[in-house]
């Protein structure tokens, strides 16, 4: 009988599903194999998940990003807004170390961001990164011999000397996400934002203390008590995670054939060492 009643009581209290975002944000590898980084294709089914828990109150985005793909920023955030809408369900996203560049862009997603005093908030911008080898190979008496169809196709070729048209053509496409980028930000943040645009998206981060005073988050906390303070203290907070194998495959996903191991192998290093580069440049 009292397991019964206790039963009862537990199956009234609201519920609060946590999506974790965790890691560089980059696209699928294909061929049925997840990359260990944050893209929709891996992410998906666990979002659906969340969104038709039964009693949620609300789902919970713990983010700990320091961006990458904006293309894979973009989808997310969209299929985040998406299930709210279709299910009514609001949105919290909670901030730990780090959401900046795409990073942010998953955590206005939420409908309120939540943010550590010493977080890393921000970075609206975009960046393009390379290497220059063409004295390397003059040094070393290398010829380098590309042959293409189109004036533009080896745009940008790292063995080549810069060239300040494809430099020009570089820049407006970032100009383009970067619009793109601000014009979220200022759709999901509105009269939030505390700052001139010239400060606020100038690629700058800064703490979640000092972004609270810009208006790029809402208030500061952490997960479990702000969530106990908005829906009691019986809230049932439920982490969701997908179950993984080797290489950050889900279960549910296609096996490592032997073939595509060493393949496997490498892209996730080469992911976990990118990841790494991009926190560094925040200081983490």
């Amino acid at each position: 009988m009292i397991k019964a009643i206790s039963s009862l009581f537990s199956s009234s209290r609201p519920v609060v599903p946590v999506i974790p975002l965790n890691g560089l944000i980059a696209a699928s590898s294909g061929a049925g194999l997840r990359r260990a980084g944050l893209n929709l294709t891996g992410l998906s089914k666990l979002l659906d998940r969340a969104f038709t828990t039964k009693r949620a109150a609300a789902v919970a985005l713990l983010i700990n990003s320091p961006g990458g793909s904006p293309v894979q920023s973009a989808m997310i955030a969209s299929r985040i807004r998406d299930l709210a809408r279709k299910n009514d369900v609001p949105v919290i996203s909670f901030v730990e170390d780090v959401a900046a560049s795409g990073g942010y862009w998953l955590a206005c997603a939420g409908d309120q961001i939540i943010a550590n005093p010493a977080s890393i908030v921000g970075s609206i911008g975009v960046v393009s990164a390379g290497f220059g080898f063409d004295r390397a190979i003059d040094k070393i008496g290398v010829d380098r011999r590309v042959y293409t169809s189109g004036i533009s196709k080896s745009m940008l070729d790292p063995f080549r000397p810069e060239n300040p048209d494809d430099i020009k053509h570089l820049k407006a496409l970032q100009e383009e996400v970067h619009a793109q980028f601000i014009a979220m930000v200022k759709a999901r943040r509105g009269s939030r934002l505390n700052g001139a645009d010239d400060l606020l998206f100038s690629g700058a981060f800064w703490t979640g203390e000092k972004s609270l005073e810009l208006g790029l988050v809402d208030r500061l906390g952490d997960i479990r008590p702000v969530l106990q303070e908005q829906f009691g203290d019986k809230v049932m907070i439920k982490l969701m995670t997908m179950k993984k194998s080797l290489f950050g495959m889900g279960s549910g996903q296609m096996g490592i054939s032997s073939s595509a191991m060493p393949e496997a192998i490498v892209d996730t290093a080469l992911l976990k060492l990118e990841e790494r580069l991009e926190r560094m440049r925040y200081g983490l």
